[in-house]
């Protein structure tokens, strides 16, 4: 049994974790985190509004966090404290956030991932292909398409899928995000990375390469968050127990 805190437990995304965890046998929550707790409520698990507050007998083998980038420094001193593996799922992680990842996962395992779900994985591996394939004749755009309520753009997501396009154009494509400006016929090395923000759209992503005569399209839409919430629950499954380091979706498929 993987016993797990949820940081941000009181959002969407940790409503769809809990959720999930009470149809499944092998994760139980130990605890809850969020900052809107207001000590009212009644939950199965106990609820805290910051890792300050978790006592020390409870117990936790990993910690989900879906939570804001401005937590995720708190949280990763409290998970070295406490030594406990996490799965990092906030995105929009600004660079000093980053240095504090790459130095914590010297001393605990860290899970990170763009996107939670399987299906981006296979869609980043089928993008860096099909760039490969088609070679220099094919112009590169990637859009995406979240609720109204996200704040980072572009995406973590299209931007990890853009890393994958570059990885396989041998890093030398330019991300371009905004055209308004730019008076001025498409380069050939451009990467177009459009962001759409409306309604309550999970996640849609669409890579297209746009040639001569032909279009492909290479799209995955999220139709429900639980895919994101499975997706953490399978990490946080594969990270109970594992030595320090960096993993990532990858690193879980294998």
């Amino acid at each position: 049994m993987t016993r797990v805190m949820i940081n941000g437990v009181l959002g969407r995304m940790g409503e769809a974790l809990v959720r999930l965890i009470s149809e499944t046998g092998d994760i139980t929550v130990a605890c809850g985190v969020d900052a809107k707790y207001d000590g009212t409520g009644n939950y199965a698990f106990p609820v805290f509004a910051s890792v300050g507050d978790v006592k020390d007998d409870i117990n936790f083998d990993v910690i989900i966090d879906f939570s804001h980038f401005s937590a995720v420094p708190a949280l990763l001193e409290f998970a070295l404290r406490r030594g406990v593996n996490i799965v990092l799922c906030t995105t929009g992680l600004p660079e000093e956030t980053l240095k504090l990842v790459d130095k914590a996962s010297c001393s605990i395992g860290v899970f990170k991932s763009a996107n939670m779900s399987v299906g981006i994985y296979v869609l980043r591996k089928l993008a860096k292909e099909a760039a490969v394939l088609l070679g220099d004749g094919f112009d590169i755009e990637i859009v995406e398409k979240h609720h109204n309520n996200k704040l980072d753009a572009p995406s973590g997501t299209a931007l990890a899928i853009a890393e994958s396009l570059n990885e396989a154009k041998n890093g030398t494509l330019e991300y371009v995000y905004d055209r308004h400006s730019r008076l001025m016929k498409r380069g050939k090395q451009e990467l177009g990375i459009s962001s759409i923000r409306g309604g309550n759209i999970v996640g849609d992503h669409d890579v297209i390469f746009a040639g001569r005569n032909e279009v492909i399209e290479i799209s995955h839409r999220a139709q429900s968050r639980e895919v994101f919430a499975d997706g953490a629950l399978k990490a946080a499954v594969f990270m109970a127990g594992k030595p320090a380091g960096k993993y990532d979706m990858e690193d879980m498929i294998k």
